[in-house]
Order: structure tokens, then sequence, then C-alpha cells
């Protein structure tokens, strides 16, 4: 796809389609599908989950955005509140941010101890193994951004007032702790990035490609067929000259600003 010609609400159209045949696939057959999307601060995630499920049924496909763990949380197997939100059939869901919280920002934050972290990079392969044997179609993407464009991305966070919100003190401190960041994902890589569960690395610099590769990714990964839509007739009104209409002003109307 050469830069020149590169249209990017015609491919998203067209992958909006093929994303509507694989969720009613998905459906009819059955299946179970999870997708975890990790990645540094900014790197465009959240948008790529945004134009992922803007097409698709909220019953099918779920989005699960955790928060920082309760007191009770904590005190739990570690996997159990990710656990909780794995698919039934019929479902997918689409993980921002995942049990991968451990290998990163609670590696280097300190949020957790060195023998919960080694744990976890021990035991994570083996929990991602048993989804996998439960018929869990588990996918994991990464999503690579450069310092220069994370810094590009975070200064737009600053300045404008709607994407404000998404700027917090913890981005400050990751911004402070490249390094340390780079460190943690290699080795989350080497212990994680197994042949059963691999990791996908999107090249996130620009943000309506990876989107649109990411999307298109998934698509290759899940075999699906499209779904024949049988035609659908609408039925004749009902005679509705014995229903008399309450007065309008019995009801209360959103004013009409626009």
């Amino acid at each position: 796809m050469g830069e020149n010609i590169f249209n990017y609400e015609a491919e998203l159209a067209k992958l909006h389609i093929e994303l509507v045949h694989l969720q009613e696939w998905v459906k009819k057959q059955g299946l179970k599908v999870v997708v975890i999307f990790e990645g540094r601060d900014a790197s465009g995630k959240g948008g790529t989950i945004k134009r992922f499920t803007e097409p698709l049924n909220p019953r099918v496909c779920k989005v699960v955005a955790l928060g920082v763990p309760t007191e009770r949380e904590k005190t739990q197997w570690y996997f159990q509140r990710y656990a909780q939100y794995l698919p039934a059939a019929g479902e997918i869901v689409l993980f921002d941010r995942s049990w991968y919280n451990r290998a990163g920002v609670e590696k280097v934050m300190g949020y957790c101890t060195e023998e919960e972290y080694h744990e976890f990079l021990r035991s994570c392969p083996e929990f991602e193994r048993m989804l996998v044997r439960s018929n869990i179609i588990l996918l994991k993407y990464w999503f690579s951004v450069s310092d220069e464009e994370q810094e590009k991305r975070f200064k737009n966070r600053i300045k404008n007032p709607v994407k404000r919100w998404k700027f917090s003190p913890m981005d400050l401190e990751s911004r402070s702790r490249w390094l340390e960041y780079s460190k943690a994902k290699d080795n989350m890589f080497a212990h994680t990035d197994t042949k059963q569960v691999p990791w996908y690395v999107v090249n996130a610099d620009n943000k309506k490609k990876a989107r649109l590769n990411c999307m298109s990714h998934i698509l290759s990964k899940i075999p699906y067929e499209p779904i024949h839509l049988t035609p659908i007739e609408l039925p004749e009104l009902p005679d509705y000259k014995a229903y008399v209409r309450p007065p309008i002003n019995y009801q209360t109307f959103v004013p009409e600003k626009y």
C-alpha cells in the first residue's frame, strides 16, 4: 500500500465489514477469543481498540480495562482478577492492558516484589498455554512507539483539552524511566514470547497504519467465513387509526439547540 494512495477511511471501512463477519462467525461457531493490547503509554492501544469495536455488538465484543487492584484483589492469585473476564462461547474480549502489568509497570515502579515478578515470568507461559488448551484463541500485541513520537503525543495530550484526561502523573514517571521500561519489556518478551502464544509487534509511530495493520492481522489469525445474510422484509404497520397520541405538552422534550 503506497504512501500516496493510502486511503485510511476507505481501508478502515473494508476492515469494519470483515470484523462484522468475524463477529458473526464467532457467535455461530461458539468461539472464544482474547486479544491483549500492550505497549508504552501513548502508543495507540486505546485508539486501535476504539476503531476495532466501533462496528461490533458490545454484547459480543467486550473491552476490559482494569484499574488499580483492590486490597482484596491484592491477596488473590495474581491471574484471578483477569480470569473472571475471560470469554464464554461466542464472545470476544479485548484487554486494554492485561496481566502483563506485572512484567511492566509493577516491575518498574516497584509495585510488586522481586519474588512476585519472577513467579509471574515462570507461571505466565503456563497460564496462557492452559487458556489455549481450553480452546481460547489468544492473541497478544505490543504497540511499539519511538521516544520522539511518544514525546510528541504527550505534548499533544497536555495542550489538547479533549485529550488532557489521558495524561497522568504516571505518564511523567514513565518518561523518566524509559530505559527501565525498555529492559522490562525485553525480559518480558524473553520469557513470554512462546511458540504457542507469540507476541506480535505493531509499528505504532503512524497511528492510522498501526490500527489498520493490527486489525488486518487479527482477521488473518482467526479463520472465519463471511456470513450470508438472508433478505429481510419489513412488515406493514398495523392499522393505528384507533390510537390517539397523548398531547405533546404531556411529555418533556430535550431542547432543540441544534
